[in-house]
């Protein structure tokens, strides 16, 4: 059990887990998580334990900072003793894909206490990640200027330049921007430099694939790149939420609900309001616009992103609820993003686009076009 936890967390790239004959010489002892962390200079423990009874068996493990004692997390796993080899492969891909998104977010709350003048490059991508998903104008431009400054140490910070690739689409994707053109050609040249600089990196490719998805490239290549990072590190749940976003726009639609699925199941605490955009861009897309609005109206109430207000207005209008699509559209003209892109980012199909494009201009009363009676 311990091997096959070690080896899912050595997976993922900015982790340095010590190896299991130096862990090894605490089993069965009564330790101090702060003198472990001492002797074998961690900042984490992950401790647990494995009981039998009778045909069942339950593993526990939970997750402590070493210098403070706190517990981070802690969850327990239960299987059938003859079940026992696919139990032990379930929970060290479960833990790892907690631990993963639950030390980001406790390195994140270090980083931000440090002086201005110890800032790292690690430091301000740490940063840079600390209102993500950048729901606003403000906090992607206060994103991409702390990226730049991890950039600016380490001109090959792989994370850093794939994120950079990232905000620059977003300014696209969002419609936070005048000059698409301008952002797409700093997006491409950024995920090129990512993939240089860190091409064996999951959470680099994820990134990188998702860039070029949302700049509009060729979905196969995208596709590509996220599947290796997810033959890279499988409990990568940022990496199987953007496989099922990149399959649900290129009309896959049933291997995207089931990659989107394992995403949330990775991590179940995460940010799970993407997710539920794109399942319910996909209930959309097949026309089950109750099932849509349901997930949808779920994603905008724990985040509001720009993309799922016009998602949910499109929904709302084909459903005929029209004051509700309205008030929605409202919200955008308030935040300054554009109404009615040119194209649909949610599915490259001309009927998937036309289907979402003629609810968003009846949301927004904007007159009717020939094409609006769509036929998948």
């Amino acid at each position: 059990m311990v091997e096959e936890i070690i080896t899912a967390l050595s997976r993922i790239r900015w982790l340095f887990v010590i190896a299991r004959n130096s862990s090894a010489v605490y089993k069965g002892q009564a330790v101090d998580v702060k003198q472990v962390g001492r002797e074998l200079g961690v900042r984490y423990v992950l401790e647990g334990s494995v009981r039998k009874g009778g045909n069942r068996v339950r593993i526990t493990a939970q997750l402590i900072d070493a210098a403070s004692g706190a517990h981070l997390w802690a969850d327990r796993f239960d299987g059938a003793v003859d079940e026992v080899f696919e139990l032990q492969d379930e929970v060290a891909v479960k833990v790892a894909g907690v631990i993963e998104p639950t030390l980001q977010a406790d390195e994140v709350r270090r980083s931000s206490e440090r002086v201005p003048q110890d800032q790292t490059a690690y430091d301000f991508y740490l940063r840079a990640l600390v209102n993500f998903p950048w729901t606003s104008k403000e906090q992607l431009f206060e994103a991409r200027d702390l990226l730049d400054a991890a950039i600016a140490r380490d001109p090959r910070y792989g994370p850093a330049l794939g994120w950079a690739a990232v905000c620059c689409a977003r300014f696209i994707y969002d419609g936070f921007t005048t000059d698409p053109a301008a952002h797409r050609r700093m997006a491409l040249a950024l995920v090129e430099q990512a993939l240089a600089a860190g091409n064996e990196d999951p959470g680099v490719l994820t990134n990188a694939a998702h860039a070029l998805s949302l700049c509009g490239e060729d979905p196969n290549a995208a596709i590509g790149l996220v599947d290796r990072a997810l033959a890279l590190n499988p409990s990568h749940a940022r990496g199987w939420y953007v496989s099922g976003t990149l399959r649900s726009r290129a009309g896959r639609y049933g291997e995207a609900i089931e990659h989107l699925e394992k995403s949330m199941r990775l991590s179940p605490r995460g940010y799970l309001a993407a997710p539920r955009l794109i399942l319910g861009g996909v209930h959309f897309f097949n026309r089950r616009f109750e099932q849509a609005a349901e997930l949808l109206a779920s994603s905008l109430r724990e985040v509001p992103l720009a993309t799922c207000y016009r998602m949910l207005a499109s929904c709302y209008a084909h459903m005929g609820r029209i004051d509700e699509a309205r008030t929605l559209v409202d919200h955008l003209r308030a935040i300054g993003a554009e109404i009615v892109p040119g194209t649909s980012p949610y599915a490259r199909n001309p009927a998937g686009n036309e289907l979402f494009l003629s609810g968003l201009r009846l949301a927004a009363g904007e007159p009717d076009r020939p094409e609006d009676e769509v036929r998948l």
